[in-house]
Parts: C-alpha cells; structure tokens; sequence
C-alpha cells in the first residue's frame, strides 16, 4: 500500500464516496471524505497524488476548494465530478483551479479509472521533472566548475609559451605577432607549408583571445566538394538535396561566440568563396534550402600552403575575399627554416608519444639526432612524428638509434657535405670529385643503418674489409670516439 498512489475522494454523498472507492480500491490508496473541511485536514497530513472533488458541496463549492488546493499543493492533479446542470459553473472556473479533468455524473467506471490512472501518470510526471529541476540546479555549479576547469586546461595546453622553439628561433618573432594579435577580433591568416604547425598556432591564437571560453571548429576546406562544404559551414534544412534527412547546425553557427579555423582555403572554389565573402561581410549565414538567414558572431582564422598572393594574380582566389581574409597575415617558417628546433622538437614528440605506445624511451643517440638535424623535412613536424612513431616501434632499448629511421633520413648529408654535391649538379668540378662526393655519402648511409657494423656494411656495398676502411679514413667517416 505504501507504494500505491494516495488519491482522495470529496463528496458529500456516502453512497457516491463508496461507489468510487470500489472502482479505484484495486489500483490506488483510496481516502473519502465528506466535506472540504476534512479534504483540507487529510491533505495537510497525507501525501496526495489526485484529487477527486464534487462540484456541489455543503458550503464551500468544489471549483472553490480546488482553487485552495492549487494555491497550496500545486503539484496536485484536481478533478472535479460534477451533474449536468453544473457544466457552465464548471468552465467558467476550470481555468482558475487548474482543473486537469471534469467527470461528468452518472460516470463510467471504466471511463473513470482511465482518467484517474492519468491523472496519476501526470502527478508521477511532474515529480520527476521536479526532481530533475532540483538536481540540475545542485549541479549546476558543480557543472560550471567542470567546464572552467576544461577550458583552463585547454588554454594551459595550447598557451604560446608551450609551442615547442629554440632561444634563437624564428619562431619566436611569430609568436610574438600572434601573441599581440590574439586579443582582437581581427581576421588572421596563416600561411605556411603543409605539417608546419598552423593549426597549432591557431589554437593558440583561440585560446589566448577573449573568446577562449567558446568553441573552436576546424574545417578542411579542401576535402570535400562545394556542396557538402557549404552544407558543413552553413548548415542545411531537411529535404534540401538528396541525404538531407535532417536539420543540420553547419559550423559556423556552431562557432556563433567563437572561432573558427578554415584549413586549405586556397583550395576552395570560386563559386564558394563568393558565398563565403557574403558571410564575412554581412555577419550571417542561410543554411542550404532556407529562406531565413541567421546572426553570427565568430572569428575567422585561415590557413593555406598556397600562396595565395599568386593565386589572386592567375584569378583563382576572389581579391576582395582574400581582404577579407588577410587583414594579419603570419607567416609560418618551414622545419628546415628552423633547424635549431629540430632535437627540441622532436623530444617533445617522443615523450608524448612513446607512453600512449607503452615504450619507455629516454631520447635519441647523437648520431640519431644528427641524422634529422640534417634532414631537409620536407613535411614539416607531421613528417617527423610518423618518423619517430615507426622508430619507437622498432626501438628496444632506452634510446632511438639512428639505424631506426627510413633510409630517406639516413641519406641527408651535414650541411658542407650538402654544398659538396651540388658539385654534382655543377658545371665545375671534375667527374671524379663529383663520384666520391656521392660515394662518401653511400658509404655513410650504410654504416648507419647496420649501426656502423664494417663487416655487415662492406658485404652489402661488395667491399672488402680493409677496402671499406680504407675508403672511411680517405672521406673521415669513421664513427665519432672511434
């Protein structure tokens, strides 16, 4: 019985009172009472879920009393049972006692447990929205400490002083523009090859901006083609073109507060960077199929390994969305560029990588950190962190060697032995000079990658033993501390 739901009975008649209780006693704690004197004192001491009230009562009416009970136990679900004759007094005061239901007499016991098992499920309803309320409410502080948190944790994790540079790099005089430029919402765009930390300046730019607190959306803007672009920056309503089986946020309403970072924009079309160029100038969107456009506030930031300065003059790239787009511009130095940055950089990689990898790995051999230092990285950092990947998952021991790396790396040349084959390329310089330039550089390719193992390298060139040491000592390639 504790578990059933309470519903109390009101009415004057004791022969009505009994006929209910007969009908609702299976399914419910069923209290009759006959007046509203007595309703009023069950109700101050029980816990009631509906209320069943007569309409005709000795002294205060029923729509009377339901109006008291709506004032005082709100959550209550109140009908009230009323004869034929009572009908227009009932709809005149329905709306004032908030009536959920009136019971018209003679009832239907079948029509009248329906309508109570209702008005049950609706009492239920509202307690669990109650609770939810309460419970949202409790957390609500709880939730907005969370979300500080997160938002301090990103800014700590992408702050300019955490982008990985040496003392004298020209990283540094970057930084500090992007440092200065952070703070307004002026549209930056940074240029640079493909894998040298754009998008990681732009974070940075992002979370070091007033607008730190909202979101930050990224987008390729060449991966894709004009249609599915617009529909994933603008959104789109259902029915718009085929697939479109939803209402779809795009991304820039989705950034509405924040920032949003457009990669390889140089790579979009003419057809789109008009409808681009109306977004920036006019502040909204249309998602695709609406009639409606929409406010937005978002800060642009962009990127491309194009140069778009020659793509406005072959009038690939719009000239007014390239204004639009360039108000800064911050160009991104290449790897090679930054030679100084190279060990720095990739320490950094290593310790971050090498755990998620189950590896403990305490740094490079100095013949591994020779070797990139005097690779060319063509593909920037991304490049290098697929290259240290592959040699921690090869790597059995407490430092990377150089052996590890792909023979691409191997065969970079230090800087002098860099300008000795340009020989080869030369008008000057005889065949010969120009032979061991390249032989010297065979030759140390091969000590490397058998970790300078003489035997096992002059087998692979078809060397004798004395021949390869021969020819180590005429180009000074032996191992340093031999």
């Amino acid at each position: 019985m504790a578990n059933q739901t309470t519903v109390l009975v009101i009415d004057d008649e004791l022969r009505s009172q009994e006929s209910i209780r007969r009908t609702l006693d299976e399914e419910f704690n069923v209290l009759t009472v006959s007046s509203t004197e007595e309703g009023r004192a069950v109700m101050e001491r029980e816990r009631i879920s509906v209320v069943l009230c007569d309409h005709r009562m000795p002294g205060v009416t029923g729509i009377d009393f339901l109006k008291e009970v709506r004032e005082r136990w709100p959550d209550v679900v109140r009908i009230i049972i009323s004869g034929y004759t009572d009908v227009e007094d009932i709809i005149a005061g329905i709306n004032d006692a908030g009536i959920y239901q009136y019971i018209l007499k003679p009832w239907h016991p079948e029509s009248l447990l329906l309508n109570v098992r209702a008005a049950a499920q609706l009492y239920d309803l509202q307690q669990q929205s109650n609770r939810m309320n309460l419970e949202l409410h409790t957390m609500q502080p709880v939730l907005q400490k969370r979300v500080a948190a997160k938002h301090e944790k990103l800014r700590n994790h992408y702050e300019f002083s955490r982008i990985v540079r040496a003392e004298s790099s020209p990283m540094n005089q970057v930084i500090e523009l992007a440092a200065r430029v952070a703070s307004s919402d002026i549209a930056v765009h940074i240029s640079g090859e493909s894998g040298s930390g754009k998008e990681l300046l732009g974070r940075a730019i992002h979370y070091s901006s007033p607008r730190a607190t909202r979101a930050f959306v990224i987008e390729n803007c060449g991966a894709m083609s004009d249609q599915l672009l617009e529909s994933e920056l603008f959104g789109h309503k259902r029915g718009s073109f085929t697939g479109a089986f939803e209402d779809r946020i795009g991304l820039f309403e989705q950034a509405d507060g924040g920032t949003i970072f457009l990669d390889e924009i140089g790579d979009t079309s003419p057809s789109f960077q008009v409808k681009l160029l109306r977004v920036l100038q006019e502040g909204e969107i249309r998602p695709v199929g609406s009639s409606r456009s929409r406010k937005i506030d978002v800060r642009v930031l962009s990127a491309t390994n194009r140069d778009l300065d020659e793509e406005v003059r072959k009038g690939r790239f719009r000239e007014d969305l390239y204004y639009r787009l360039t108000q800064f511009l911050l160009p991104m130095p290449a790897l090679r560029e930054r030679k100084m940055d190279t060990p720095l950089i990739a320490l950094s990689l290593l310790r971050e990588a090498a755990p998620a990898m189950g590896k403990t790995i305490q740094g490079f051999t100095p013949e591994a950190l020779d070797c990139m230092c005097n690779y060319q990285w063509p593909g920037n950092v991304r490049e290098m962190q697929n290259e240290i990947l592959r040699a921690i998952l090869l790597c059995d021991a407490e430092h990377i060697g150089a052996h590890l790396f792909s023979p691409k790396v191997l065969r970079a040349a230090p800087e002098e032995q860099v300008q000795d084959m340009s020989i080869l390329a030369g008008l000057d310089g005889s065949l010969k000079d120009r032979m061991e330039a390249l032989e010297a550089r065979v030759l140390r390719e091969s000590l490397i990658r058998h970790r300078w193992n003489k035997t096992r390298a002059a087998t692979e060139l078809g060397l004798s033993r004395v021949g390869l040491r021969s020819k180590l000592a005429r180009y000074g390639l032996e191992k340093k501390g031999e």
